[in-house]
């Protein structure tokens, strides 16, 4: 494993730490705005275009950098979405 494999990992792990609280650590209110975040449209024009050269197989090494950096974003955002859903829904009184 290289050493900016590592680094990499390592630099998600504690964003994991930092942006994933459990969902008893988290208010109605929290979740509600966790739930409005989003990528700005230059970003989401920017991501399909990186898409779109790694289908192709034309990304240079930086921009299969900024890809995957996208994805981890993508990822640590869909998982603190997922748990303001819950809260709602315990907010509720939905299982």
């Amino acid at each position: 494993m290289s050493l900016q494999t590592l680094a990499s990992q390592n630099l998600q792990a504690i964003w994991e730490r930092v942006l994933l609280p459990d969902r008893t650590q988290i208010s109605p209110e929290q979740a509600r705005y966790f739930l409005r975040l989003k990528f700005p449209n230059s970003n989401v024009r920017r991501m399909r275009a990186l898409s779109a050269k790694g289908k192709r197989g034309t990304l240079t090494c930086e921009e299969d950098e900024a890809l995957e950096n996208y994805i981890r974003v993508g990822h640590l955002l869909g998982i603190l979405q997922s748990r303001a859903r819950q809260v709602l829904r315990t907010d509720r009184g939905v299982s």
